[in-house]
């Protein structure tokens, strides 16, 4: 996470508190699945550089990369006309997280937290 995006009381947190651990995990794995969907929703590609996945110490200069229509080399076509070895994936980023944290909605709501507090509050952490 970047340094100015922290999960403290300033940060995510606070701007997307109430999502329990398993809700996090979807996020998480939502998130994982942007590139993908990058991919298959592009309409243009366009060659870029990257380290060879035979030899991380090559580069390689003619992977495709997804791009909008209107980048500098764009080429118009599907991901279905790329052959898997040529294709560079892009890489998870900060806004495929909060895209995720947009479409996933928590599953506890404050009531169910409310109710959480109150049953510690009675009858301790072991109940």
């Amino acid at each position: 996470i970047p340094p100015d995006r922290s999960l403290g009381s300033s940060g995510i947190n606070a701007e997307y508190g109430g999502y329990s651990g398993a809700d996090i995990g979807i996020v998480v794995r939502d998130a994982l699945m942007q590139p993908v969907r990058k991919v298959q929703q592009a309409t243009h590609f366009k060659k870029v550089s990257g380290p060879s996945r035979d030899d991380p110490n090559v580069t390689r200069y003619d992977y495709l990369s997804p791009c909008s229509p209107g980048d500098t080399g764009a080429m118009e076509m599907s991901w279905m006309n790329i052959n898997g070895d040529d294709l560079l994936e892009p890489k998870v980023d900060m806004n495929d997280m909060l895209r995720s944290l947009t479409n996933c909605r928590p599953t506890v709501g404050q009531d169910d937290l409310k109710q959480h507090v109150q049953f510690t509050q009675d009858f301790g952490q072991e109940g």
